[in-house]
């Protein structure tokens, strides 16, 4: 059994033809009830009712034999949830084949619902399966109408609104089953064309993403040499700068200080960038996260001290709210926290002196709810989204502060993601400043990225 696409397991196509069941049952007793009641026509309504309950309890069946294949989290083989499908396929062939039998057999133009099979078959199955259902269908259909011609079992005749003596007509009957025999093949043969041209097509797309992630993880090692390699540079040359302007190495007229001190500056500033940049490669190289239960509500404490001080410069009132059963979640700790000391010193930096920064922690049943609000300059509307990309840089933030490095939140999203949470910013409905929320699952996360 070959997938169409490999990213649908055989277990949900196994559950969608019991979907696909569940109406043609209603449409079965609605048309039942449509052509005896309303069209007067003449059916064994009984029987096809009775079809109609059958048919329920054999959905319900096929229902629990599915679910029994994976219960407790079982991973049945490709084959034996292919054997179920096929088993459905040619099943409703069958079913098909008696309800036709009792609606007036090749005089119901319900016959060529056989094509929805072959459609069907052809998406799901192989091509040489997809065949033996065709021929499959095109025998049960030819050993109904052939029966029923020779008089071996009863005909059941649409009286009301077809002729009633059609399946009697040798030409009619050898016409209409080389047409039906025909269509059911082209329609087999045109499906696992189409089928074949996006199996080969999805290949190619899939080969192209393995090759490009590939080459992510070649440029990502080369950053993180390179990164590292300068980092070690940059602290020499920090360490020197720090010598001299400690004027350890002698003193400094009031020039020289400037200077040094300028110096110093801008190395710290390539210093934080080639870390961050550092860190985020690292993240997104290895994938791989230490993570322990650890309380979150200490974490936000700590960061919020870590702001204390350059609120404390700008004026700035720090507000908090925490829920208290908002402790104890998993996943880890340093990360988390510096994600959170981030979105408050991003607040900080960009509210002006006299503002206020509020942080909201809630428990949100299974998640944790973190929300951090300015009074700041806000984000423009277009790149809400934008401002987690790397190295992107809102231009009103630009113009506050020309040095950033364009890295800190595209390092929050990917520690929060890689703990199965979201992260996303508004802009206040105040008019005024920004709030940055973010969720992380209070358990062990089942969506962690790879």
């Amino acid at each position: 059994m070959e997938s169409l696409l490999q990213n649908t397991s055989l277990v949900q196509r196994a559950y969608w033809l019991v979907k696909l069941r569940w109406v043609a049952i209603a449409m079965l007793a609605f048309a039942t009830l449509a052509a005896s009641n309303v069209l007067g026509i003449s059916l064994p309504t009984s029987t096809l009712y009775l079809t109609a309950g059958m048919l329920v309890i054999y959905n319900f069946l096929l229902y629990d034999l599915v679910k029994y294949s994976t219960w407790g989290g079982k991973e049945p083989t490709p084959q034996k949830i292919g054997r179920i499908i096929t088993f459905q396929i040619s099943a409703d062939l069958f079913i098909l084949a008696t309800i036709l039998h009792y609606s007036g057999g090749i005089e119901n133009p319900f016959l060529f619902f056989f094509v929805f099979h072959m459609i069907i078959a052809s998406i799901l199955c192989s091509k040489l399966q997809s065949y033996l259902q065709a021929t499959l269908g095109v025998f049960l259909f030819s050993l109904l109408v052939l029966l029923e011609y020779s008089g071996s079992i009863e005909h059941y005749s649409l009286i009301g609104f077809a002729g009633h003596k059609l399946y009697l007509d040798g030409t009619f009957v050898l016409g209409t089953l080389f047409v039906f025999s025909v269509t059911l093949y082209l329609v087999v043969y045109m499906t696992t064309s189409i089928c074949e041209q996006l199996r080969k097509q999805q290949d190619d797309y899939e080969r192209a993403n393995q090759l490009l992630e590939e080459k992510d993880d070649l440029k990502n090692e080369y950053v993180l040499r390179l990164t590292h390699d300068i980092k070690g540079h940059l602290a020499a040359i920090q360490s020197c700068v720090n010598i001299v302007d400690d004027e350890i190495v002698g003193p400094l007229n009031e020039k020289q200080k400037d200077l040094v001190k300028r110096a110093y500056r801008r190395t710290s500033k390539c210093m934080a960038f080639i870390t961050a940049l550092l860190k985020l490669t690292r993240m997104k190289l290895t994938g791989h996260l230490e993570m322990d239960h650890f309380s979150l509500k200490n974490c936000i404490f700590d960061a919020l001290m870590a702001v204390q001080a350059r609120a404390k410069e700008k004026s700035l009132t720090v507000e908090y709210n925490i829920d208290p059963s908002v402790d104890d979640i998993y996943g880890e700790s340093v990360l988390i926290e510096e994600t959170i000391t981030n979105l408050l010193f991003n607040a900080a930096r960009y509210t002006r002196e006299g503002g206020r920064i509020i942080l909201d922690a809630k428990d949100d049943g299974k998640l944790v709810l973190l929300r951090i609000s300015d009074t700041g300059i806000g984000i423009p509307d277009g790149e809400l989204t934008k401002i987690f990309e790397e190295f992107h840089r809102a231009d009103n933030a630009r113009e506050v502060e020309r040095n950033g490095t364009g890295l800190g939140l595209s390092f929050a999203k990917q520690v929060v993601e890689r703990h199965g949470g979201k992260i996303w910013a508004e802009n206040n409905p105040t008019g005024k400043g920004s709030t940055f929320i973010l969720t992380l699952p209070k358990g062990e996360p089942s969506n962690v990225m790879a």
